[in-house]
């Protein structure tokens, strides 16, 4: 018996009932970029355009116009009308988008084409107006492909161009500076640099703290306890503010620029230029705040905290805090560890006392510091060291260190000068100031038999024996 074959023709849209019209929600996405100035009307026109365009249209429904103004195409992460509008459709409440071109939607490859498929899969289909492609049609990926690829050409073109107008700019001393977020300044009417009074004496008070000793972290906490507004007007400080205002050279009247580059065209990701690009320095580009020397000492001065803890394998230079002055600063005479603060008979309050121990023989053992016994008291350090500051302002040392400025870099110099103001106020010295630690004192170096050397920032020695003066500054030690 021969088998019967019978066609079944396929059934065409338009043989359906005629008198069910199933309308496509169709939604229009559109995009320009504000770095050029005459699309911005673009922008309006577009929008314009495909809602007249779609609401005209029999078989459409208006779905929505998504627009995003001014964002790069090269990523679709920060577009949010974008992100939307892939939403909706993920909610099926789009059927068909329609955009002027490859280049409007994205101009990733990547992005474009997995966009494309992921949307495919949905049913939903994109029109390409420019190119016209429609990614529902079997040819459309294709011709999608190769299309998107040249988009990607274009949109790195432009990002090169505009890199290398950049530095040209750069070239020619023309510096763009973005003032947000920037402590001490303003732009006036002309566009320029101008400083707001209060905000300044901020930035001065900062970097004088930390040219007297103190640590970022500390200068953060007490601009916080006092309520000192920031850049926004809150009182919201973080020692890494405080970092970055220290080493910014606009402070000192100079910009540096292309300090920061684009790795990735595509992704927009930056690093820090560390002389893979040129940089270019303009000097006196605008009002300083920070006289040029005083920058100059806090960047020796930071290289100089950084020299100290690598030298003596401390964890930090600066602590937060009065009770914690000497952290950091007690050495150890033999190894050259430094010392750490410790609890003795932490568990008998009569005989409970602090003492400072070489970390190398504590942690590590006698074999990397064989001197036994090796400790100082607490109680002992204070007054040591206020005798000390006694004995070298008693030296009458002004004339030397007045000379001693001639020859002196900004860090030494600053420096002497505040020993200078210090012997010219006669000041009596009658209590213990944790401040003048931090101001004048570089390190204290513990030898056997209690004694302790203390080196003073300009330059000089003082030795003392440890418990010799503790108890004539016992009463004053608060």
């Amino acid at each position: 018996m021969g088998k019967t074959i019978t066609v079944i023709p396929a059934k065409s849209r338009e043989t359906e009932d005629q008198t069910t019209v199933h309308k496509k929600r169709v939604a229009a996405y559109c995009r320009v970029s504000t770095d050029h100035a005459e699309q911005l009307s673009s922008y309006e026109a577009q929008v314009k355009y495909y809602t007249d365009h779609i609401e005209n249209h029999p078989e459409y429904d208006l779905a929505g116009i998504y627009a995003d103004e001014g964002i790069s195409g090269t990523s679709t992460k920060k577009r949010e009308q974008f992100n939307k509008m892939i939403e909706d459709c993920h909610q099926g409440k789009i059927d068909r988008i329609i955009t002027k071109s490859i280049s409007r939607f994205a101009r990733n490859t990547l992005d474009c084409l997995n966009y494309v498929r992921q949307l495919k899969d949905l049913g939903v289909g994109i029109i390409f107006e420019k190119e016209n492609i429609d990614t529902l049609d079997a040819k459309g990926e294709v011709l999608l492909s190769i299309l998107s690829s040249l988009a990607q050409d274009e949109s790195r073109s432009i990002s090169e161009n505009a890199s290398w107008g950049i530095r040209r700019r750069f070239e020619s001393g023309q510096a763009q500076i973005n003032h947000a977020r920037f402590l001490g300044y303003e732009k006036n009417s002309d566009g320029e640099l101008s400083i707001v009074p209060s905000e300044a004496e901020t930035v001065k008070r900062i970097y004088h703290d930390f040219l007297d000793g103190k640590g970022s972290v500390q200068i953060a906490e007490e601009l916080k306890e006092e309520g000192i507004p920031g850049w926004n007007g809150e009182s919201k400080w973080r020692a890494s503010t405080i970092e970055r205002m220290l080493e910014n050279e606009k402070y000192k009247g100079d910009v540096l620029m292309q300090k920061t580059y684009t790795v990735d065209f595509l992704t927009r990701k930056r690093m820090k230029n560390e002389g893979e690009l040129p940089m270019y320095l303009i000097e006196d580009n605008h009002p300083a705040i920070i006289e040029r020397d005083t920058w100059e000492a806090v960047q020796l001065e930071k290289q100089r905290r950084i020299a100290f803890v690598e030298e003596t394998g401390s964890k930090k230079m600066t602590y937060n805090g009065d009770d914690y002055v000497f952290f950091g600063k007690v050495i150890c005479g033999h190894c050259g560890s430094a010392f750490g603060r410790r609890t003795w008979h932490a568990n008998d309050p009569n005989a409970r006392r602090h003492v400072w121990l070489c970390k190398n023989r504590y942690v590590k053992g006698e074999k990397r510091c064989r001197v036994k016994n090796h400790h100082v008291n607490d109680l002992d350090l204070a007054p040591a060291f206020m005798q000390a500051l006694k004995e070298l302002l008693n030296q009458n040392n002004i004339k030397k260190w007045t000379e001693a400025k001639e020859q002196a870099d900004p860090l030494l110099n600053y420096k002497l000068d505040k020993f200078i103001e210090l012997a010219k106020s006669h000041q009596e010295l009658s209590d213990y100031q944790p401040e003048l630690v931090r101001r004048f004192l570089e390190r204290v170096v513990v030898e056997e038999k209690q004694t302790l050397r203390f080196y003073f920032l300009d330059g000089s020695v003082v030795e003392m024996k440890a418990n010799r003066y503790a108890e004539g500054w016992k009463n004053r030690i608060k």
